[in-house]
C-alpha cells in the first residue's frame, strides 16, 4: 500500500508539472488580435467605445460591446487622438507576471520540480546509499519473522540426522554465552546438500523458527549482475544487514550460481562473479564469534563449489539432507494430510511404501492432486482411490482415455505387458509387481509397475540381471505370440533401459569377469565430452571392444532368460492377456490371485466396444489344446526367436514402458 501511495504521488507531481509548464507557455504569449493601424481607422469611424492603456498594450471595447486587445508603438498623440474622437480612456501602471517573489516562485515551480522528481528518481536507483552503478548494489535479502509464515522442526520430517545436527545451532542463537564462555565457536557457515525437493529451504525455516530470530533469504543468482561489481556490493550490504538485526540466519539458496569453481568454464572466467565470490569469502572469514550471525546454503551441486568456500572458517559443515525411507515418508503424508480430510479407509503406510525415491516436495504433491481429483469426483473427504489414483498419475503419468486402440493394438499391448508381469513374477529377485494396465499413460501404451518391498541401498548382480529380463519380457512376449514380423516399436524403451543396465554392470560395477573390477565408466568432471569419447580415451580398442561384447552377452542372457519363462509359462501368458483385455488394469494382488485360479473381485470391467479380440474367448480360460493352436497360428514354425542383438525398433515411435 506504501508503494502504491508513493507511485501516485510521484506521478501526481509529474502531471502538475506538465501543466505548469504549459499554462506557463501560454501565459508568456502575446495577444495581438488587433493590428494597430485597424484600431486608429476604428477610433477615426467613432467605432470605439473606451480604451485601457497597460503599458503599451491598449484593451477595450468597441461600440457594439466586442472586447480587442492591440499593441501600441511610441506614438505621441494617441491619447489626443482618441479624446478627440470621444473614446473613454482608463490608464493603469504596467504589471508584469515575474516582478514579484510570487510571480518568480511560479514561474520557477515547474522546472524546481522536475529537478526534484529527478533526484528522487536518481536517489531510488542508488538505493539511498551511494551502494554502486545505478544504485544495483543493494542487497535483495528479504527478511522474513514470525508474522512471515513461520517455520519450526515439528513441519519437518523424513530428515531426522539434518535435524539433530543443527539443533546446536538453534541451541546457539537461543544461548550463545552458553557455547562462548567455554571457547567455543559455532560454525561460521552450514552448506546443506541434497537433491531438489529433500526439503533444504525448509529445513534452514525451520532453524530460523525454533530460534526465533530474522531470517533473511536470497538466492545465489541474485548476486550477479551485468555490471562488475555489484553482487560484490550487494554481498556487503547484506552481511550489513545481517550485523544490525544479529542474532539472525541469513540463507543463500542455490549457492553454486556464485559460488563455482574460480577459473573454470569455456574461455576463461567471469569477473563479476568471482569478484563476488571473492567479497564473500572475505565476509564470511571475517565473522567475529560473537556477532551471532549464521550463514546457511543450499546446493545440490556441492562438487562444483570452490574449496575456498568449503574451508573450515567458512562452510565448515556440510549436512547432507537426503530423500526420506518409508518411515520418513509416512511421517511427512501425516503433516501433509492434516489439513486433508480422510476418509478412515486410507492407509498412509501403504501409501509411503508404494512411493520409494519420492521427495518431500513428490508426497506434498500427491497429497495435493489427491485432494483435486476428490474435489473434483464432488467428495466429502479424500479416499484412499484418490490418493492411489494420484500416485498412479504422478508416477506414470495422466490416462490419455481420449486416445482410442483398435483390438489388433489393444491385443499386442496386452501381450506385451502381461509378458513384463509373467517374467517378473516368476523371478524371485525381482521386485513384486504392483500393477499392470493397458491404458495408454503419458507416452507409454500401457505399463507394468513395480514397487520393491523395502528400501534398497545396494543392488546385487542377482537384482540386475532380473531386471534385464523383464525388460525384455514385454518383446519376447511379441515374438511368440505375433511373430517377428509382427514385433513393433513398443519395446524401444525396454532395450534401452536392459542396455544402459548391461552397461552399468561392466563399466561401473564390475560385474563382468572377463573386465574385470576396473572403471570404465563416463567422466562426470568433464561435462562438455560425451561418453563415448571419455570411454575411448581411458579404454583401448580392444577393451572397448570387449565392453561391448560384454554387454550384449548380459542382454542376450535376459532376452534367453525371458523366452524360458514364458515359454514355460505360456498358459499364465495367455491368461493374464485376456484378463487385462478385459479388466484393462489389474493390481498385483488381483494377478496372483488370477494365476492361482481365484476369481477376481471388486474390478470394473472395461466397456466393450466392438468385437471382442481375434483369438480370445469371452470368458473363462484357454485350453492346452487353444494355446497350442494360438501358437500355431500366430507362430510360423520355421522362424526361430529373434534375439536382442538386432537393430532396436525406432524410439521415435510411442513407447510402452515396462
Amino acid at each position: 500500500m506504501q508503494s502504491f501511495m508513493k507511485n501516485f504521488v510521484i506521478w501526481l507531481l509529474v502531471l502538475i508539472s506538465l501543466f505548469a509548464l504549459v499554462e506557463m507557455f501560454q501565459l508568456g504569449e502575446t495577444n495581438d488580435s488587433l493590428p494597430f493601424s485597424e484600431f486608429l481607422n476604428n477610433v477615426d469611424n467613432g467605432q470605439v467605445a473606451d480604451a485601457t492603456i497597460i503599458g503599451r498594450t491598449i484593451e477595450g471595447h468597441f461600440s457594439s460591446g466586442t472586447k480587442y486587445s492591440t499593441y501600441a508603438p511610441d506614438y505621441p498623440g494617441l491619447v489626443d487622438r482618441l479624446s478627440s474622437h470621444g473614446v473613454t480612456i482608463k490608464a493603469q501602471p504596467t504589471e508584469t507576471t515575474m516582478g514579484s517573489f510570487i510571480g518568480i516562485l511560479l514561474g520557477w515551480f515547474p522546472v524546481l520540480l522536475l529537478i526534484g522528481v529527478w533526484v528522487f528518481f536518481m536517489r531510488q536507483m542508488q538505493g539511498g546509499k551511494g551502494g554502486g552503478a545505478m544504485g544495483f548494489g543493494k542487497s535483495r535479502a528479504k527478511m522474513m519473522t514470525e508474522h512471515t509464515g513461520k517455520v519450526t522442526f515439528k513441519d519437518v520430517a523424513g530428515i531426522d540426522e539434518a535435524r539433530e545436527e543443527l539443533t546446536e545451532v538453534v541451541d546457539f542463537l537461543k544461548d550463545p554465552e552458553k557455547f562462548l564462555k567455554l571457547g567455543g565457536k559455532i560454525p561460521k557457515g552450514v552448506l546443506l546438500v541434497g537433491s531438489p525437493g529433500t526439503g533444504k529451504t525448509l529445513l534452514a525455516r525451520a532453524i530460523a523458527g525454533e530460534a526465533n530470530v530474522p531470517f533473511f533469504s536470497i538466492s545465489g543468482s541474485d548476486f550477479v549482475e551485468m555490471f562488475v561489481g555489484v553482487g560484490a556490493s550487494r554481498v556487503r550490504d547484506m552481511f550489513d544487514q545481517g550485523r544490525k538485526n544479529a542474532p539472525c540466519i541469513i540463507f543463500i539458496d542455490e549457492i553454486d550460481a556464485v559460488g563455482r569453481h574460480r577459473g573454470t568454464g569455456m574461455g576463461g572466467g567471469n569477473d563479476e562473479r568471482e569478484q563476488t565470490l571473492n567479497q564473500l569469502l572475505v565476509e564470511m572469514d571475517g565473522f567475529e564469534g560473537n556477532e551471532s550471525v549464521i550463514l546457511i546454503a543450499a546446493t545440490n551441486r556441492p562438487d562444483v563449489l570452490d574449496p575456498a568456500l568449503l574451508r573450515p572458517g567458512r562452510f565448515d559443515r556440510q549436512i547432507v539432507v537426503s530423500s526420506p525411507d518409508i518411515k520418513g515418508r509416512e511421517e511427512i503424508l501425516n503433516i501433509h494430510t492434516k489439513k486433508v480430510p480422510l476418509s478412515p479407509d486410507v492407509d498412509i503406510k501403504i501409501i509411503a511404501r508404494g512411493t520409494p525415491g519420492f521427495s518431500g516436495a513428490d508426497l506434498a504433491n500427491l497429497v495435493n492432486e489427491a485432494a483435486l481429483l476428490a474435489a473434483r469426483r464432488n467428495r466429502k473427504v479424500v479416499t484412499m482411490q484418490e490418493l492411489e489414483d494420484a500416485k498412479d498419475k504422478v508416477m506414470m503419468g495422466v490416462e490419455r482415455k481420449s486416445m482410442v486402440m483398435d483390438d489388433e493394438e489393444k491385443r499386442l499391448t496386452a501381450f506385451h505387458e502381461a509378458g513384463h508381469a509373467i517374467v517378473g513374477i516368476n523371478l524371485p529377485a525381482s521386485d513384486p509387481i504392483h500393477k499392470a494396465t493397458i491404458i495408454p499413460r503419458g507416452r507409454a501404451l500401457g505399463m507394468v509397475m513395480r514397487l520393491p518391498e523395502k528400501d534398497r541401498l545396494s543392488v546385487t548382480v542377482e537384482k540386475m540381471k532380473a531386471d534385464i529380463a523383464v525388460a525384455m519380457g514385454g518383446r519376447v512376449a511379441e515374438e511368440m505370440i505375433f511373430g517377428e514380423d509382427k514385433v513393433t516399436s513398443g519395446a524401444s524403451s525396454d532395450i534401452k533401459y536392459a542396455t544402459q543396465m548391461a552397461r552399468g554392470m561392466v563399466t561401473d560395477y564390475g560385474m563382468s569377469d572377463k573386465i574385470g573390477p576396473v572403471f570404465h565408466g563416463s567422466n562426470n568432471d568433464e561435462p562438455f565430452l560425451g561418453y563415448s569419447m571419455t570411454q575411448r580415451s581411458a579404454s583401448s580398442e580392444e577393451t572397448a571392444r570387449l565392453i561391448d561384447s560384454e554387454i550384449k552377452r548380459l542382454v542376450d542372457e535376459g532376452y534367453q532368460l525371458a523366452h524360458k519363462l514364458l515359454k514355460q509359462k505360456n498358459k499364465d501368458l495367455y491368461t493374464l492377456a485376456e484378463a487385462l483385455i478385459e479388466y484393462e488394469t489389474l493390481s498385483g494382488d488381483e494377478i496372483r490371485d488370477l494365476l492361482d485360479g481365484k476369481p477376481i473381485k471388486n474390478v470394473k470391467k472395461k466397456e466393450k466396444k466392438g468385437k471382442p479380440s481375434v483369438g480370445l474367448p469371452k470368458t473363462g480360460k484357454l485350453k492346452p489344446e487353444q494355446n497350442k493352436e494360438a501358437d500355431k497360428k500366430n507362430k510360423p514354425a520355421d522362424k526361430k526367436p529373434r534375439t536382442a542383438s538386432k537393430k532396436p525398433a525406432n524410439s521415435n515411435e510411442k513407447e510402452s514402458k515396462k
